[in-house]
């Protein structure tokens, strides 16, 4: 066993950028960055990733790369008086000459509040330190904009598949850093396994891979990593989710576009994704009754009913009989007809009342429960539709006087939207013969 006490994901870090896997577009020859660092022309920047990609080892690459003091500091333990006391070794640095000026690494950085992320500004703007940010969310959410417009940000990868493969080999072989030195047999198919288990991130592959390790079983002199170790070892696997941030939103986005879409396939996926990641089963019934107003509206009303259905079901049974009911919603959602209408419709609506004022509701329109509002000939001029041909009062207006009449409402030609626009076309019809003015029908 290696006299290097410290983790196996920690020796084995990249020391070369020829040793480093994966961000090839990144890092591959020609790249941007990858001259930039070889050339030893340093900006400020931000790398965002997930977890285990490599963000921290490519900060300490470049700073020994122009050979510059590297300080460290975590947005999860430090605060202000910690990127005082960074600057005031960073401006040290540069009073000694020596070197190539302090690298400034903040792990985590969008932990970091407005007032603390402003604390760096001056000294990034003066070049006492080149400034270098890792976080896992979208900086344009998490990073103030003056921090942002003084740094480049890098989008680094998960890892592939094939990548952490390569990772775990280097570490099985390497003698002096990794596991060489103990013989230990992980059988090609186990390889592959927790390859995949790693979900893209080096730093869980090695740490798994020690784990199993240190439970092998001695063999003829050699440690081996049996199927049933490396199971008990890496378990169901843990997908990348997080219940508030980017990986969140991006998967209820692709759940959504799916339903869209029509694809009940790639929607049973990404439900499956989500609730795996530790979802909670309410929330997305809750998004399957938003998807059945938005997407599907009234060319199939029983999308509505069918995710609310649902929803009663998660609440009143939990899982797995609720998941299954949210299951058969979303699958029903992305197999029906498809209409935006009332959707569209109800935001033109809502951004006309925005844009004019209070204005009156119509004599004829208005209630009249007193004898003065009826003397006042509130709903005097009133038609009662049902007394009317076919129950509609051609030619009545609804909107106030001082409004143009509006069409908001535009059906499309799928689903039960279909007898509607039929229905409207031939009232509008009516609405004509009775010499009605407003807008021509424009629903064909």
């Amino acid at each position: 066993m290696s006299a290097d006490s410290r983790p196996l994901a920690d020796r084995m870090r990249p020391g070369t950028l020829e040793e480093f896997f994966g961000q090839g577009h990144l890092l591959g020859q020609g790249k941007p960055l990858r001259e930039a660092i070889e050339a030893g022309s340093i900006h400020s920047m931000v790398f965002w990733g997930p977890p285990g990609t490599g963000k921290t080892t490519l900060a300490r690459l470049i700073a020994r790369r122009i050979d510059a003091l590297f300080l460290s500091i975590s947005a999860v333990l430090s605060g202000v008086k910690d990127i005082r006391a960074a600057v005031d070794r960073a401006k040290a640095q540069a009073d000694s000459l020596e070197g190539g000026g302090t690298v400034l690494f903040v792990d985590e950085v969008h932990r970091f509040n407005k007032a603390q992320q402003d604390a760096f500004l001056p000294y990034v703007e003066d070049g006492t330190v080149t400034f270098i940010g890792a976080t896992t969310e979208n900086p344009s959410f998490e990073l103030n904009n003056a921090l942002l417009s003084r740094c480049r940000v890098y989008v680094l990868k998960a890892l592939g598949v094939s990548e952490v493969r390569e990772i775990i080999d280097a570490a099985l072989a390497d003698g002096e850093r990794g596991l060489g030195d103990r013989h230990i047999d992980l059988a090609e198919p186990l390889r592959d396994r927790l390859a995949e288990v790693a979900d893209g991130d080096a730093r869980r592959a090695l740490n798994l891979l020690e784990i199993a390790a240190d439970l092998a079983e001695p063999v003829d002199g050699r440690e081996v990593i049996g199927e049933a170790t490396l199971n008990e070892v890496v378990g169901g696997g843990l997908r990348r989710f997080d219940k508030g941030g980017e990986a969140f939103y991006d998967q209820i986005s692709a759940l959504h576009k799916s339903m869209r879409g029509s694809d009940p396939d790639a929607v049973l996926y990404w439900f499956a994704r989500m609730l795996d990641g530790g979802c909670d089963p309410l929330y997305l019934a809750r998004r399957a009754v938003r998807m059945a107003s938005e997407d599907v509206g009234n060319a199939d009303p029983r999308a509505l009913e069918l995710a609310l259905n649902a929803w009663d079901v998660q609440e009143r049974l939990g899982s797995p009989e609720g998941e299954l009911a949210i299951a058969q919603a979303l699958v029903y959602l992305a197999c029906a007809p498809k209409s935006n209408a009332v959707y569209k419709a109800f935001n033109t609506a809502v951004e006309d009342v925005k844009g004019a004022g209070s204005m009156e509701v119509p004599v004829h329109l208005r209630n009249a429960p007193t004898r003065l509002m009826k003397e006042l000939s509130y709903g005097r001029a009133y038609r009662y539709a049902h007394d009317e041909p076919e129950a509609y009062a051609a030619g009545e207006k609804y909107f106030p006087e001082e409004m143009a009449e509006r069409r908001y409402y535009h059906p499309v030609p799928r689903g039960l939207e279909i007898k509607i626009r039929d229905k409207l076309t031939h009232l509008r019809e009516l609405d004509r013969q009775a010499g009605k003015d407003g807008k021509d029908d424009d629903t064909d």
